[in-house]
Formats: C-alpha cells, sequence, structure tokens
C-alpha cells in the first residue's frame, strides 16, 4: 500500500468518521477514534472524562496558564503530547486510519501518511446531525459553526497550522459523493491506484 496510514480530519456532520470507518473495513485495517481516549488514558493516566473535556479545546484561560508554566505544563498540554505519543505508537504499529486528534501534524514526518479532509454542504451537515447522529438543536446552523470553531481553535493552537486549510492535506473530498463513494476514492489513492 502507497499510504498505508490514513489521517481524516473533518468538518462536523461531513461523515468523516462513517467514512473513515467504511474506509478501514474496505481496506481491512484497524480504526482510531474514540478507541484512542482509551489509549491515551491507560498511557497517560487522566481519567477518559478528563481527555474528552480537553478534546477540541485549547490551552484554558490567561491565569491558568500562567499558574501551570510555572509548576508544570497546562492539562491540555499534557494530554495533546500523550495523545500525540500514542497516535505515532499506532502508526509505527501499521496500516491504519486515524480520526481527528491533528493526527495529520503529529504524523507529518512521515511519508507514508495520506491526510485527508472531509467536508460537505451545510444543508447535508443539518441533515446528518440531526437524523443520523440524533443531535437536535434550536439553531442546527448556529451549533455546526460552534463544533467547528471549537475543532478549528484546538487545532490552530496545537499545529499553529489553519484547520481545513487544503494545504495541509493530500485531498479535500466532499461527503455529497456518498460515504462509500468517498470511502473507495480514499482507498484507491491509498493503495496507489489512479496514479
Amino acid at each position: 500500500m502507497r499510504y498505508p496510514i490514513i489521517t481524516i480530519g473533518r468538518e462536523h456532520g461531513s461523515g468523516g468518521r462513517l467514512i473513515a470507518k467504511q474506509l478501514a473495513a474496505n481496506l481491512n485495517i484497524p480504526l482510531y477514534d474514540k478507541k484512542l481516549i482509551d489509549m491515551i488514558a491507560k498511557d497517560s493516566g487522566f481519567a477518559e472524562e478528563t481527555i474528552e473535556r480537553a478534546q477540541e479545546k485549547k490551552t484554558g484561560s490567561f491565569l491558568y496558564n500562567l499558574y501551570f508554566s510555572m509548576n508544570n505544563l497546562p492539562i491540555s498540554d499534557q494530554i495533546f503530547i500523550a495523545q500525540s505519543k500514542v497516535i505515532k505508537k499506532v502508526a509505527s504499529e501499521g496500516p491504519c486510519v486515524i480520526v481527528g486528534r491533528c493526527a495529520d501534524y503529529v504524523l507529518r514526518d512521515r511519508q507514508d501518511v495520506l491526510n485527508v479532509f472531509v467536508y460537505a454542504p451545510v444543508k447535508d451537515r443539518i441533515h446528518r446531525v440531526q437524523e443520523v447522529y440524533g443531535e437536535i438543536s434550536e439553531n442546527p446552523e448556529s451549533f455546526l459553526k460552534n463544533c467547528d470553531k471549537r475543532r478549528s481553535s484546538y487545532y490552530n493552537f496545537f499545529t499553529d497550522l489553519t484547520w481545513g486549510d487544503p494545504h495541509n492535506h493530500h485531498l479535500m473530498i466532499n461527503s455529497n459523493l456518498g460515504l462509500e463513494k468517498a470511502a473507495k476514492i480514499i482507498a484507491d489513492i491509498a493503495q496507489g491506484e489512479g496514479r
């Protein structure tokens, strides 16, 4: 396989996680998404709830950071370091699909990684979060913007890059093509087909 490690960044509601699941099944390789939280907890000693709260959030307030900078790293930074260690470990163990968690940045020095970003039109994302994910909101467009803003802030803070920027990815794919078709396109590229 040309790219045995595949990272999937995604807009909330784009179906990126579903595409990653289908992709991993198509290629018969492990999928690391929520499973990473358990692995990070075991490796770092942090509770899973603490890790989940720290995900997609940048470091806290200035006073909080000032206090910890004199004593220790902020918890969010410690979790990012532990997360990076786990991501590098699973990538070193063999082919896999990794969803989110700045994996594209963490693995940036590897030549065998395919970095993908999944996006979709807002109306399709609203439909998916309501009908598939069961996330109900009075203002679904604002809900999506807030979810993406949290992801963007977290990614931009820890990577010094811009979340969703096509220059950070090998492939940007609109899930409006269909989730199975998107997974197939990504698999074909990962396997080196269609070069």
